[in-house]
């Protein structure tokens, strides 16, 4: 028995500058060879190993950048060649359905796919498969890279291809992206079982999974999920086709004539949004590909327990620098948009989960947050336009990883300190030297302002996303103001306030977004006032879990 990960293939793109890991399967004692060279054919580097234990692994020396390279791996009964392989950026892209959403689906996508002729990225996507069964091996088998131009491009992830095709630009270099994400899923999906068992406050998933499967056979859970994979599929068309009827038709009418969606079905060994199921037949099976780092859009399913999520990402990031074993492998994530549908109550959950965001990335080293805070797309969980957000995360990967750029054009301000005095509250802030701009966002407070009448709040019109509270802790808009002097400073007051005690900046899941640094990035949303803990509602929606 002898194979080579599908990963590695025609067109790959291995990562510069690193030890390069070759990697696959083959019979105990089978010596496997490696010898990569470049276009004119010279070898530049040459190893071999032995397999134990049914698979096998060498490293190759550090390469500098290039393209045309053939790397050969071959043992006494099979040889497998491999061409116009480059040298250069290898990012993981990983998430759930904002990373996932595709190319072709984005707002700038039809345009780039129609006039781009060569933006220098590769694209690898690892097979969506929950289940790892006969078919499984089969797919994965034949899954390989892809280039620009093919006909799957359109389904690249338009966050990381905007992501790869800036940073290319700017390195000079070909970079290459790793598709692993899925809509739906829970970062609990991406983590080991015994990652999760490490923390005790974060088994609750696995409790719940075991109460839902019971004492139900492996063969039993598969007929159910089968059974339901056929009525989803029936749903899916029938949804389609009214939307070709009535392309805005509201998800409740859209139930109401053709039945409530079945979505996400029994939960078992099957499904792809059990804990711990997707790092075993996707993130596992791209380690150890060598990787310069990874870039992460996900959240979104993870509000039923917002309090758990700085913990349950933290526990991503560790579990993943393990499997890579590399303690320091860069992490580039989002911070979620704004976002909430119509007739839900602002639960103030993704509040919580943005908070844990910037959190991770204030106290896990070589980590760094992209704000995606202005970009929420008005009751629509998948925002169209990605070219901005994947640009910003490049921008970020330039100042954490790449050096070349000052930390000041890349990082959004947020908040350093703040002092109550009288009526008033005084804010300071990291990365403000410059001071800010403000804008009205007239359509978000107008949807905002929609939203909040329905469940009986008004907001008035000049809202400005600050407000402040006094020691009754009742919230009210807040006059904003900069502090002569200091451009890294803000005052806030309100009429109804006549001793501050605490402060926040949009603190909602939906609403305007008004301040942003002179770099262009928005500023972080904040609160001072730590003791609320919000409320754990379950999703609010089961439209913002599915996939593309």
């Amino acid at each position: 028995m002898f194979s080579v990960s599908p990963l590695f293939s025609n067109d790959c793109v291995l990562q510069r500058g690193k030890i390069i890991t070759v990697f696959g399967e083959g019979s105990d004692g089978l010596e496997v060879q490696a010898v990569l060279k470049n276009k004119d054919g010279v070898i530049t580097a040459k190893n071999k190993t032995i397999a134990r234990n049914g698979k096998w692994r060498l490293y190759l020396e550090e390469q500098q950048a290039m393209t045309g390279a053939t790397l050969v791996v071959s043992c006494r009964e099979s040889k497998r060649v491999f061409y116009n392989i480059a040298i250069g950026e290898v990012w993981l892209a990983g998430g759930q359905s904002n990373m996932e959403f595709e190319l072709g689906n984005s707002k700038e996508g039809p345009i780039e796919l129609e006039n781009e002729t060569s933006p220098n990225v590769r694209f690898f996507y690892t097979k969506k498969n929950s289940w790892m069964d006969k078919k499984f091996y089969e797919e994965e088998r034949y899954n390989s890279w892809q280039v620009w131009g093919s006909e799957e491009a359109h389904e690249w992830s338009a966050v990381g291809y905007f992501f790869a095709k800036k940073l290319a630009r700017d390195l000079g270099v070909t970079v290459g992206i790793i598709g692993c994400n899925k809509g739906g899923t829970s970062a609990s999906c991406w983590l080991s079982r015994e990652a999760l068992s490490e923390d005790t406050g974060l088994s609750s998933y696995l409790a719940e999974y075991e109460e839902a499967v019971g004492k139900k056979s492996e063969e039993q859970q598969i007929k159910e999920f089968d059974k339901y994979e056929k009525a989803q599929a029936v749903w899916d068309k029938k949804y389609a086709e009214l939307q070709k009827e009535d392309a805005g038709i509201i998800w409740e009418k859209a139930e109401k004539k053709i039945g409530k969606n079945p979505w996400p079905g029994p939960m078992c060994c099957k499904n792809p949004n059990r804990p711990t199921g997707l790092f075993q037949s996707m993130v596992a099976r791209t380690a150890p590909y060598t990787i310069r780092g990874v870039i992460f859009y996900q959240g979104e399913s993870d509000d039923n327990k917002p309090q758990l999520y700085y913990r349950l990402f933290s526990k991503l990031i560790d579990c993943w620098r393990r499997l890579w074993a590399d303690d320091t492998l860069p992490f580039v994530f989002v911070q979620l948009p704004m976002h909430r549908y119509e007739g839900d109550r602002d639960f103030k959950n993704w509040c919580l989960i943005r908070e844990a965001q910037e959190k991770v990335a204030s106290t896990v080293r070589n980590t760094t947050l992209a704000s995606a805070l202005d970009q929420g797309q008005y009751n629509d969980i998948h925002p169209k336009a990605k070219k901005i957000l994947g640009e910003r995360m490049e921008v970020s990967a330039l100042d954490l990883v790449y050096r070349q750029i000052r930390k000041e054009e890349a990082v959004s301000p947020s908040l350093k300190n703040s002092l109550a005095e009288d009526d008033k509250m005084f804010l300071t802030f990291n990365n403000a030297v410059e001071g800010f701009f403000f804008k009205k966002d007239e359509d978000e407070l107008f949807h905002y302002i929609q939203l909040e009448n329905l469940v009986g709040n008004q907001v008035p019109e000049d809202f400005s996303g600050f407000e402040i509270a006094g020691p009754d802790g009742v919230y009210h808009p807040a006059k904003v103001e900069e502090v002569e002097g200091h451009t890294d400073r803000l005052v806030l007051t309100s009429d109804k306030v006549t001793q501050a005690v605490s402060a926040r900046y949009a603190w909602y899941n939906y609403g305007p977004v008004t301040v942003f640094g002179k770099n262009g990035m928005p500023l972080l949303p904040f609160r001072t006032d730590k003791d609320e803990d919000g409320e754990s509602t379950g999703h609010a929606d089961i439209r913002q879990v599915m996939t593309v």
